[in-house]
Parts: structure tokens; C-alpha cells; sequence
């Protein structure tokens, strides 16, 4: 059974009918789609909209048609609606129905639980040995390091949920049974692919065995990472740039503690005392068009850097992302330990919140 059918009532529903409903969803959110015989979408009914029909005379026993809104807001099904979501949910729809071209409704998004339904697919690389953090890793996937209660790769996985994306996979390899015995269950409603890549082929050689990508795009990123990129944002900007491939980067600062001098030959033309140098570095997150995956060699060892570069040499447009937020890349000890403290951080806030 769909979980949206709760929110369903039929036409010749009567408003006692629909007042019953209503009070079964007590402490879910409080709105009915009226749909005909065929499962058109007629219309969307709240208990407001029957409390002033039963002012204005109606009566329990009449039919809902007398007292539903015609109004309703709505995304067509395959359709570009990443900008019309946000925009409804930031207008406060709490639950936004999605029709086919008949009008026939195929799905219901839950706005509060999920901040958009993004289009696109998502590859987790998860097939590293972890060898700077052993002897943790020795024995468990670095994925599969606890970070506070949970796996660092379930932090991914649940941002990702969040923004609405259905269509996951992870590659793996080393103790790679452990992240596909990790993933058996489907997660939230969503079953994750997980593919063994035969052999180790650098952060993006082993994306070419994915098979059935469902969209235009793709996003690729490390399983390792701890972040809260917000993914809406990231493609929205990827889109609006008319891009070939957006890559996520972070601000990194290099100081120095002495007076450089400014060259010419032997000859000094100026001292720089102290100075700062600012750079973006890679985050190892990705979205480009996933027909560009054609460009990826079989079989080959190939970094996602790689792929950066033969994109740049043939003349598509890769774009920075300025990431805004928290990224760690858990990559040594202190990384993981800094990452713990931040875990327990973010948890007492939602206690108090």
C-alpha cells in the first residue's frame, strides 16, 4: 500500500466521512486529495474547509463535493520541478501532490519530511581501504565507522533521503560484504543498490559499473564524508550555470608566519610580511550530465580528478560550488575525532531543540 493513501477520499465521500479521516490523522498533517473514480485529483479538503461549509449550512450527510477547494497547488510528474518546490514548500505546503498528464494523481510529497524531490541519480564511492585510520579500519569499512550512534556513510545516505533522491548506489570493495549486508533493508522506503567493483579503479573508475541510471544527472560523492551541503542548493546552482559539471569546494587558507620577498631574478622588488593566500579545495562531491559518463575509460584506474581534467581539456564547463556549511573529510585520527565531538554537538541540539 502506498503510505499516501491516508491522505485519499473519494468524491461521493460524505463530509462525515471525511471528518472521520481527518481525526485518524490526528497529529499528521491534516489535509485530504479528493480524487474521482479514475483517481483524477478533484481537489484538496481540510477540516477548516468543512467547519465553514457546515456554518454556511451543510450537512454531515452531504456529499464533500459541496465543501472541498478546486485551488490546490501541484508538480507534474518527470517534469524540471525542482524550483516550483522549494517555492512551494517555502510558501508552507506541507504535503504537494504530483499528477501525470491526465491529472491522475501518482504520488504525494511529504514537504516536511523531505525538502525537495530532486532529480537526479547519486553514487556513493565507498570502495577504500581507510589506511590512514587503522588500525580502525583493519577489521570494519571506514563507511562503517561509527560516528556518534550511526555509520559515517548513514549521515550520507540520510541527507540524500532528505532531499528526495529515490535512486542510490554505492560502490564498494574492500570488506565491501559488510556495506552490502549493512544496506539489505531498504532505508526510509528506499532500497540501495550497493555494486562490487572488480578491482580497485580510483574514486571514479568504478561509477561505469553502475547500471540504471534513471536521470539527466548525476551526483557522485565520497561515502567518508561529514557534511550537511544542502543538495537542493548544489544542483540549483549547477543548473542556473548552465553547467556541464558543478564541483563542490570549501575555503582553505594557507598562512604565512614570515616575510616572503617578491622576485624578479636575484632581485628583490617588495616583501609581503605574513601573508595569507586563499584557495577552494575539492570536496569530493560531484554533479554533472550523466551522459558525460561515456567519457569514463573501462576498466582504467581513474580519479574523480581525472575526470575533471578531460572534461576541462574538451571543453565543457565545469563550475565551482562554493560549499557553505560543515565538511570534514574523515581521512586521519584528529579527523575522526573532531568529527565525534561535532556528532555529540549536533545531537544535544536536537535534545533541546
Amino acid at each position: 500500500m502506498k503510505e499516501y493513501t491516508k491522505y485519499i477520499i473519494k468524491k461521493k465521500s460524505t463530509v462525515k466521512d471525511a471528518l472521520i479521516q481527518l481525526n485518524n490523522l490526528s497529529g499528521d498533517i491534516q489535509t485530504l486529495f479528493v480524487l474521482d473514480d479514475s483517481n483524477k485529483l478533484l481537489g484538496t479538503l481540510t477540516d477548516g474547509d468543512i467547519r465553514r461549509g457546515l456554518i454556511s449550512g451543510t450537512e454531515l450527510s452531504d456529499k464533500i463535493d459541496k465543501v472541498f477547494e478546486t485551488g490546490f497547488r501541484f508538480v507534474y510528474k518527470d517534469k524540471e520541478n525542482v524550483h516550483e518546490i522549494k517555492k512551494f514548500r517555502e510558501q508552507g505546503v506541507s504535503l504537494l501532490p504530483c499528477l501525470d498528464d491526465t491529472n491522475t494523481l501518482v504520488e504525494v510529497y511529504n514537504l516536511k519530511e523531505r525538502r525537495n524531490i530532486l532529480p537526479i541519480d547519486a553514487i556513493l564511492m565507498a570502495g577504500g581501504k581507510g589506511m590512514r585510520l587503522r588500525p580502525l579500519t583493519e577489521n570494519i569499512p571506514k563507511p562503517l565507522l561509527n560516528v556518534g550512534d550511526k555509520p559515517i556513510i548513514d549521515y550520507n545516505i540520510d541527507n540524500l533521503i532528505k532531499y528526495g533522491i529515490k535512486n542510490i548506489h554505492i560502490t564498494v570493495n574492500y570488506l565491501g560484504d559488510q556495506i552490502i549486508d549493512h544496506f539489505k533493508e531498504a532505508k526510509d522506503g528506499i532500497r540501495i543498490n550497493c555494486i562490487r567493483e572488480p578491482e580497485f579503479l580510483g574514486t571514479m573508475g568504478s561509477v561505469k559499473f553502475v547500471k540504471g541510471l534513471e536521470h539527466d544527472y548525476t551526483l557522485v560523492m565520497n561515502s567518508d564524508l561529514f557534511t550537511n551541503i544542502d543538495y537542493e542548493d548544489f544542483l540549483n546552482y549547477f543548473l542556473l550555470n548552465d553547467a556541464d559539471m558543478a564541483v563542490a569546494a570549501v575555503p582553505y587558507s594557507v598562512n604565512i608566519p614570515y616575510g616572503i620577498f617578491d622576485l624578479d631574478g636575484g632581485n628583490v622588488k617588495s616583501v609581503l610580511e605574513k601573508p595569507s593566500y586563499n584557495y577552494y579545495v575539492n570536496a569530493g562531491i560531484y554533479i554533472f550530465k550523466s551522459e558525460l559518463l561515456k567519457l569514463i575509460p573501462d576498466n582504467t584506474f581513474y580519479d574523480a580528478t581525472d575526470f575533471i581534467k578531460t572534461l576541462i581539456k574538451n571543453k565543457y564547463s565545469v563550475v565551482r560550488y562554493p560549499l557553505i556549511g560543515y565538511w570534514i573529510d574523515i581521512g586521519k585520527h584528529e579527523d575522526y575525532n573532531k568529527v565525534q565531538d561535532i556528532a555529540r554537538h549536533l545531537e544535544h541540539r536536537k535534545t533541546i531543540l
